[in-house]
C-alpha cells in the first residue's frame, strides 16, 4: 500500500461513526482507570483511641476493662493508655502483672505510657524513694519486646534500641497512614522535678533522652513526608498556651520541669508542615474533652475517660474528635 493509500484509509477510519464512539470509548474507559488508580492510592481514613489515667480517681480496675472494651467496639487501628495504678496503690511486682494480664487481653493493639502515679511517689520498705528501681521494673514488664501488648500486637520501634539511650525502652513510634505516633515519658506532678538540693538525676538523664527522642521523631516526619505527628504523654508541657501563661502557677522558669521540652515542641512544631497533636492525661473530668490549636501544633487532654480520634488524610481536618475537627 502506497503512502497516499494508507492516509486515505485512516481518514476515512477516523470519520467513521463507530471508529469515533470506540475511540471515545477507550479514552473515557482510560480516563476511569487513572481515576480508579489515583483513588486507590489515596489514603483511608481511620480511627485510634486514646484512654485517660483509668486510676486518676482511685484503684479501679473496672474502669480500665471497661475503657478497653468501649474503645475497642470502634475498631481503632489502635489504643494508648497512659497509667496502669492509682497513686494510693503498691508499688509491686504483682500489682504491675495483673495490670499487664489486663492490658494483654486487649482486642486490638494496646501501647502503654506511663503515668507519673506508677512510679514517682513509690517508696521501700524503709521509707525511702525508689522511683527509679520501679520505673526500671515498670520497664521490664511492660515493654519487654518490640511489640505493643495486647491479643493483636503491633511492632513498634523503641529509643532503647538505641545503645546510647538502652534504658528508656517506654519511649516508642510507630507509623500508621500519613501519620506518625510516639509515647514520650513526660510525668505528671512537673515532670518529676524535684525542689531539693543536688543533681536531679533522672529528671536530668531524662530530659537528654526525651531532647534526643523528639530530634529523631521530626526529623523522621520530615523524611518520611508525614501528614501529622501524635505524642502521647502524662504531663501536659503546656506548648499549646501562649508564652505568657503558666500551667503552675508560681514557679519560675528554673522550678518549671516543663521549660525546656516546652521551648523544643514549639521550636520543632514551627519548622514542621504538617500538624502536631499532643495528647496528655490533664483534662478535666467536668469538661467534655476538646482539641485546641494554636497554629499547627493541637492539644487534647484526657482525664479518665476515652476517646476515639478520626483521622482524615489530605484533609486540613486531618485530626477530628466527634463533631469537633481540627482547623
Amino acid at each position: 500500500m502506497t503512502r497516499r493509500a494508507a492516509l486515505l484509509l485512516t481518514a476515512c477510519l477516523a470519520a467513521s461513526p463507530a471508529f469515533g464512539a470506540a475511540a471515545r470509548t477507550g479514552s473515557a474507559a482510560a480516563g476511569k482507570s487513572a481515576a480508579a488508580g489515583a483513588t486507590a492510592k489515596a489514603p483511608r481514613a481511620f480511627v485510634f483511641s486514646a484512654i485517660g489515667h483509668a486510676f486518676k480517681a482511685g484503684a479501679d480496675e473496672a474502669l480500665l476493662k471497661r475503657a478497653i472494651t468501649e474503645a475497642s467496639q470502634d475498631k481503632p487501628v489502635f489504643i494508648v493508655a497512659t497509667g496502669i495504678k492509682a497513686a494510693g496503690e503498691p508499688c509491686s511486682d504483682k500489682l504491675y502483672a495483673q495490670r499487664k494480664e489486663v492490658l494483654d487481653e486487649s482486642p486490638r493493639p494496646i501501647i502503654v505510657s506511663p503515668a507519673g502515679t506508677d512510679w514517682t511517689a513509690c517508696r521501700n520498705s524503709a521509707g525511702r524513694s525508689n522511683a527509679i528501681e520501679r520505673l526500671n521494673r515498670i520497664r521490664e514488664v511492660f515493654y519487654p519486646s518490640n511489640e505493643s501488648l495486647g491479643l493483636q500486637p503491633l511492632v513498634l520501634t523503641r529509643l532503647s534500641a538505641t545503645a546510647k539511650f538502652r534504658s528508656y525502652a517506654e519511649n516508642a513510634y510507630w507509623e500508621h497512614g500519613p501519620v506518625l505516633f510516639a509515647t514520650l515519658n513526660l510525668p505528671a506532678q512537673n515532670n518529676h522535678f524535684l525542689q531539693e538540693a543536688g543533681r536531679n538525676s533522672e529528671f536530668e538523664d531524662r530530659l537528654v533522652a526525651n531532647r534526643a527522642w523528639l530530634h529523631r521523631l521530626f526529623a523522621l516526619a520530615q523524611r518520611r513526608g508525614v501528614e501529622g505527628i501524635v505524642l502521647f504523654s502524662d504531663g501536659d508541657p503546656g506548648a499549646h498556651v501562649e508564652e505568657s501563661f503558666s500551667l503552675l502557677g508560681g514557679f519560675s522558669e528554673k522550678q518549671d520541669g516543663y521549660t525546656q521540652v516546652r521551648k523544643q515542641l514549639r521550636a520543632l512544631a514551627e519548622k514542621f508542615k504538617g500538624k502536631v497533636l499532643l495528647v496528655d492525661n490533664q483534662g478535666d473530668a467536668k469538661t467534655p474533652p476538646a482539641m485546641t490549636w494554636r497554629g499547627n501544633l493541637g492539644h487534647l487532654g484526657l482525664g479518665v475517660e476515652w476517646e476515639t480520634v478520626r483521622v482524615q488524610p489530605g484533609s486540613a481536618n486531618l485530626f477530628s474528635l466527634g463533631e469537633e475537627a481540627a482547623p
